[in-house]
Protein backbone atom coordinates (compact mmCIF):
# COMPACT_ATOMS: atom_id res chain seq x y z
CA UNK A 1 0.00 0.00 0.00
CA UNK A 2 1.89 3.60 -1.17
CA UNK A 3 1.84 6.55 1.55
CA UNK A 4 -0.83 8.19 -0.48
CA UNK A 5 -3.33 5.84 -0.32
CA UNK A 6 -2.34 5.31 3.60
CA UNK A 7 -2.59 9.09 3.76
CA UNK A 8 -6.36 9.57 1.80
CA UNK A 9 -7.67 6.58 4.32
CA UNK A 10 -6.25 8.53 7.60
CA UNK A 11 -8.00 12.20 5.87
CA UNK A 12 -10.87 9.67 5.13
CA UNK A 13 -10.88 8.45 9.13
CA UNK A 14 -10.78 12.08 10.47
CA UNK A 15 -13.41 13.53 8.21
CA UNK A 16 -15.74 10.58 9.27
CA UNK A 17 -14.29 11.11 13.19
CA UNK A 18 -15.03 15.17 13.01
CA UNK A 19 -18.74 15.49 14.62
CA UNK A 20 -19.42 18.34 12.80
CA UNK A 21 -18.81 17.42 8.96
CA UNK A 22 -21.08 15.12 7.36
CA UNK A 23 -18.41 12.88 5.08
CA UNK A 24 -21.14 11.20 3.13
CA UNK A 25 -20.57 13.57 -0.35
CA UNK A 26 -16.91 14.64 0.42
CA UNK A 27 -14.36 12.52 -1.70
CA UNK A 28 -10.69 12.87 -0.98
CA UNK A 29 -7.20 12.29 -3.42
CA UNK A 30 -3.83 12.18 -2.47
CA UNK A 31 -0.61 12.94 -4.54
CA UNK A 32 3.12 13.51 -3.20
CA UNK A 33 1.40 14.28 -0.28
CA UNK A 34 -1.02 16.66 -1.30
CA UNK A 35 -5.16 16.50 -0.11
CA UNK A 36 -7.58 17.36 -3.06
CA UNK A 37 -11.57 17.82 -0.93
CA UNK A 38 -14.06 17.27 -3.81
CA UNK A 39 -17.84 17.13 -3.24
CA UNK A 40 -20.65 19.22 -1.37
CA UNK A 41 -21.62 20.19 1.94
CA UNK A 42 -24.67 21.92 3.14
CA UNK A 43 -22.82 24.78 4.67
CA UNK A 44 -19.95 27.35 4.46
CA UNK A 45 -19.12 26.38 8.26
CA UNK A 46 -18.76 22.55 7.49
CA UNK A 47 -16.59 23.42 4.67
CA UNK A 48 -14.02 25.28 6.56
CA UNK A 49 -14.48 22.23 9.59
CA UNK A 50 -13.19 19.49 6.61
CA UNK A 51 -10.13 21.86 5.27
CA UNK A 52 -9.38 21.99 9.32
CA UNK A 53 -9.74 18.60 9.88
CA UNK A 54 -7.64 17.26 6.79
CA UNK A 55 -4.62 19.86 7.79
CA UNK A 56 -4.25 18.02 11.20
CA UNK A 57 -3.49 14.16 9.40
CA UNK A 58 0.10 13.81 9.97
CA UNK A 59 1.64 13.45 6.76
CA UNK A 60 -0.43 16.09 4.52
CA UNK A 61 1.38 18.20 3.05
CA UNK A 62 -0.82 20.20 1.52
CA UNK A 63 -5.03 21.17 0.52
CA UNK A 64 -6.44 21.81 -2.14
CA UNK A 65 -9.80 22.46 -1.26
CA UNK A 66 -12.76 22.05 -4.11
CA UNK A 67 -15.63 21.21 -2.30
CA UNK A 68 -19.02 23.22 -3.19
CA UNK A 69 -21.87 24.57 -0.44
CA UNK A 70 -25.48 23.38 -1.67
CA UNK A 71 -27.46 24.68 0.74
CA UNK A 72 -30.50 22.46 1.47
CA UNK A 73 -33.91 24.58 0.31
CA UNK A 74 -34.96 25.33 3.90
CA UNK A 75 -31.73 27.38 4.88
CA UNK A 76 -31.25 29.81 1.96
CA UNK A 77 -31.41 33.46 2.83
CA UNK A 78 -32.42 36.27 0.82
CA UNK A 79 -28.80 38.29 1.23
CA UNK A 80 -30.61 41.37 2.66
CA UNK A 81 -31.20 38.97 5.82
CA UNK A 82 -27.46 37.40 5.87
CA UNK A 83 -25.77 41.09 5.57
CA UNK A 84 -28.32 42.33 8.56
CA UNK A 85 -27.27 38.65 10.54
CA UNK A 86 -23.65 39.28 10.01
CA UNK A 87 -23.48 43.03 10.91
CA UNK A 88 -25.11 41.80 14.00
CA UNK A 89 -22.97 39.24 14.70
CA UNK A 90 -20.39 41.75 14.33
CA UNK A 91 -21.14 43.87 16.93
CA UNK A 92 -21.99 41.92 19.42
CA UNK A 93 -18.48 40.39 19.14
CA UNK A 94 -16.28 42.08 21.72
CA UNK A 95 -12.70 41.63 20.44
CA UNK A 96 -13.93 43.10 16.68
CA UNK A 97 -13.74 46.98 16.86
CA UNK A 98 -17.25 48.48 16.70
CA UNK A 99 -18.04 50.00 12.78
CA UNK A 100 -14.35 48.69 11.79
CA UNK A 101 -15.73 45.97 9.46
CA UNK A 102 -17.82 46.56 6.18
CA UNK A 103 -20.19 43.56 4.84
CA UNK A 104 -21.44 43.03 1.10
CA UNK A 105 -23.29 39.96 0.75
CA UNK A 106 -23.62 38.63 -3.01
CA UNK A 107 -25.68 35.33 -3.47
CA UNK A 108 -25.26 33.86 -0.42
CA UNK A 109 -21.13 35.09 -0.65
CA UNK A 110 -20.53 37.62 1.99
CA UNK A 111 -16.99 40.16 1.55
CA UNK A 112 -15.67 41.72 4.32
CA UNK A 113 -13.90 44.91 4.49
CA UNK A 114 -11.99 47.28 6.75
CA UNK A 115 -9.40 48.20 8.62
CA UNK A 116 -8.81 46.37 12.56
CA UNK A 117 -5.53 46.21 14.50
CA UNK A 118 -4.79 42.96 14.96
CA UNK A 119 -5.14 39.95 12.98
CA UNK A 120 -6.67 38.27 15.67
CA UNK A 121 -9.93 40.44 14.99
CA UNK A 122 -9.71 39.79 11.13
CA UNK A 123 -9.90 35.64 12.22
CA UNK A 124 -12.97 36.83 14.40
CA UNK A 125 -15.03 38.44 11.67
CA UNK A 126 -14.84 35.31 9.76
CA UNK A 127 -15.37 33.12 12.62
CA UNK A 128 -18.59 34.74 12.96
CA UNK A 129 -19.80 34.78 9.51
CA UNK A 130 -18.93 31.65 8.61
CA UNK A 131 -21.31 29.93 10.50
CA UNK A 132 -24.26 31.78 9.71
CA UNK A 133 -27.20 30.42 8.27
CA UNK A 134 -26.91 30.57 4.31
CA UNK A 135 -23.52 31.54 4.01
CA UNK A 136 -22.02 29.95 0.71
CA UNK A 137 -18.74 31.59 1.26
CA UNK A 138 -16.71 34.43 3.05
CA UNK A 139 -13.83 36.39 1.52
CA UNK A 140 -12.37 38.57 4.10
CA UNK A 141 -10.79 41.21 2.75
CA UNK A 142 -10.35 43.26 5.75
CA UNK A 143 -6.42 44.97 6.11
CA UNK A 144 -4.69 45.11 9.27
CA UNK A 145 -3.61 49.01 10.41
CA UNK A 146 -0.17 49.92 10.21
CA UNK A 147 1.85 50.56 12.61
CA UNK A 148 5.28 53.48 12.23
CA UNK A 149 7.79 51.28 14.48
CA UNK A 150 8.23 47.18 12.41
CA UNK A 151 11.91 47.76 12.91
CA UNK A 152 12.73 44.64 15.49
CA UNK A 153 9.57 42.57 13.74
CA UNK A 154 11.68 39.80 12.20
CA UNK A 155 13.17 39.30 15.42
CA UNK A 156 10.40 39.14 17.87
CA UNK A 157 8.71 36.47 16.05
CA UNK A 158 12.40 34.28 15.68
CA UNK A 159 12.24 34.59 19.63
CA UNK A 160 8.07 33.82 19.64
CA UNK A 161 9.30 30.43 17.89
CA UNK A 162 12.12 29.92 19.76
CA UNK A 163 9.77 29.39 22.51
CA UNK A 164 8.14 26.96 20.75
CA UNK A 165 10.25 23.88 18.97
CA UNK A 166 11.01 26.04 15.86
CA UNK A 167 14.63 25.74 15.12
CA UNK A 168 16.56 29.13 13.57
CA UNK A 169 17.72 26.37 11.52
CA UNK A 170 14.42 25.26 10.29
CA UNK A 171 12.47 28.17 9.95
CA UNK A 172 13.29 31.66 8.41
CA UNK A 173 12.24 34.71 9.32
CA UNK A 174 12.20 38.10 7.24
CA UNK A 175 10.12 41.12 7.16
CA UNK A 176 10.01 44.59 5.42
CA UNK A 177 8.07 46.85 7.19
CA UNK A 178 4.98 45.13 7.98
CA UNK A 179 5.59 42.38 5.30
CA UNK A 180 6.61 39.03 7.37
CA UNK A 181 7.80 35.57 4.86
CA UNK A 182 8.70 32.33 6.10
CA UNK A 183 10.59 30.06 4.40
CA UNK A 184 12.32 26.75 5.88
CA UNK A 185 10.81 22.89 6.17
CA UNK A 186 8.71 21.68 9.21
CA UNK A 187 7.10 17.83 9.06
CA UNK A 188 3.35 18.81 9.59
CA UNK A 189 0.84 21.01 8.12
CA UNK A 190 -0.40 22.25 11.41
CA UNK A 191 3.05 23.46 12.32
CA UNK A 192 3.63 25.58 9.14
CA UNK A 193 0.08 27.13 10.21
CA UNK A 194 0.88 27.45 13.80
CA UNK A 195 4.28 29.42 12.80
CA UNK A 196 1.95 31.62 10.20
CA UNK A 197 -0.33 32.51 13.34
CA UNK A 198 3.09 32.90 15.51
CA UNK A 199 4.14 35.54 12.95
CA UNK A 200 0.80 37.30 12.43
CA UNK A 201 0.42 37.83 16.27
CA UNK A 202 3.31 40.03 16.49
CA UNK A 203 3.04 43.72 16.51
CA UNK A 204 3.02 45.50 13.33
CA UNK A 205 2.39 42.59 10.90
CA UNK A 206 0.23 43.41 7.81
CA UNK A 207 1.31 40.76 5.78
CA UNK A 208 2.70 37.15 6.30
CA UNK A 209 3.91 35.21 3.24
CA UNK A 210 4.08 31.90 4.33
CA UNK A 211 6.91 29.85 1.82
CA UNK A 212 7.49 27.24 4.57
CA UNK A 213 7.92 23.59 2.94
CA UNK A 214 6.24 19.91 4.56
CA UNK A 215 8.52 17.54 4.09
Amino acid sequence: MSNDTQLKQAVLDELNWEPSINAAHIGVTAKGGVITLMGHVESYGEKFAAETATARVRGVKGVAEEIEVKLPFSVERDDGDIASAALSRLSWDSSIPKDSIKVKVEKGWVTLTGQVDWHFQKDAASREIRGLMGVTGVSNQTTIKTRPNTNDISESIKHALNRSWYDDDKVKVTATGGKVQLSGTVHAWADRQMAAATAWAAPGTTAVENNIAVN
